[in-house]
């Protein structure tokens, strides 16, 4: 079904960021089925266990996409699938969120290992801190911040921890190599958690794929731009149907 969109969000912050988004390609295109899908609620680390339960729940032969990890395991799971996925839609989304030898474009180790400490220390301040970084560079970070901590979902440590050590080790490169779907990966320009230069490795390592860039943009520009970001979208998905 390629009028069908689903929608994965980002650590710990629920489906509501992925609404307005979902609000305006619905505007845009009545036809296209938009669904925003909740993360599973998982205490295993292992990609596999994650995996299992997007396929379970997800429909087959839609659109996947997803915001930062969402993103990334909507880049899997369309691996996984294969012909039964039309393709992948990523938002803000480092194919590896912690730098590697061969992928600098990203956070360092250091850092996300003293963000995975913290967090494990003292929850509910890091959490209050990760809603900042999701906000810097936005043109009213605090405002911004509270807006997502406002609407997101009271988790267990337990679950949120898992998906942070999953953020850590997924490198989804090999699974963006072996999708042969077509692909669009939208950036924002001034995110201070996904390096922008990240785009340009990313067109580097995939040539034939969409890369795009909303430039005065933070993290969290499903909130600042989601009608650029649905328009980006809409004409990747009507440039399709034209061929």
């Amino acid at each position: 079904m390629r009028d069908r969109l689903i929608l994965l969000p980002g650590w710990g912050l629920g489906i509501s960021p992925l609404e307005p988004l979902a609000a305006a390609l619905r505007g845009l295109d009545e036809h296209l089925r938009v669904e925003v899908e909740p993360m599973p609620v998982l205490e295993s680390a292992q990609l596999g266990d994650w995996l299992d339960e997007l396929d379970a729940n997800l429909p087959d032969n839609a659109w996947l996409g997803g915001w930062s990890l969402g993103g990334m395991l909507a880049s899997e799971l369309a691996a996984r699938r294969g012909d039964r996925c039309c393709g992948l839609v990523t938002l803000a989304s480092n194919p590896s969120f912690v730098s590697r030898e061969d992928w600098p474009t990203a956070m360092p180790n250091a850092t996300f290992e003293a963000f995975i400490s913290g967090f494990a220390e003292a929850p509910h301040s890091t959490f209050k801190r990760f809603a900042l970084l999701c906000s810097q560079g936005a043109a009213d970070p605090r405002a911004m911040a509270q807006l997502l901590l406002g609407a997101a979902p009271k988790a267990q440590p337990a679950p949120l921890l898992a998906g942070l050590e999953l953020l850590g080790q997924l490198d989804v490169r090999p699974a963006l190599q072996a999708f042969n779907g077509p692909q669009l990966h939208l950036f924002a320009g001034t995110d201070g958690l996904v390096p922008v230069a990240a785009a340009e490795a990313l067109l580097a390592l995939l040539p034939d794929v969409e890369v795009g860039l909303i430039e005065q943009a933070c993290h969290a520009f499903l909130l600042e731009a989601p009608h650029e970001l649905a328009a980006a979208i809409q004409a990747f998905l009507h440039e399709l149907d034209d061929d």
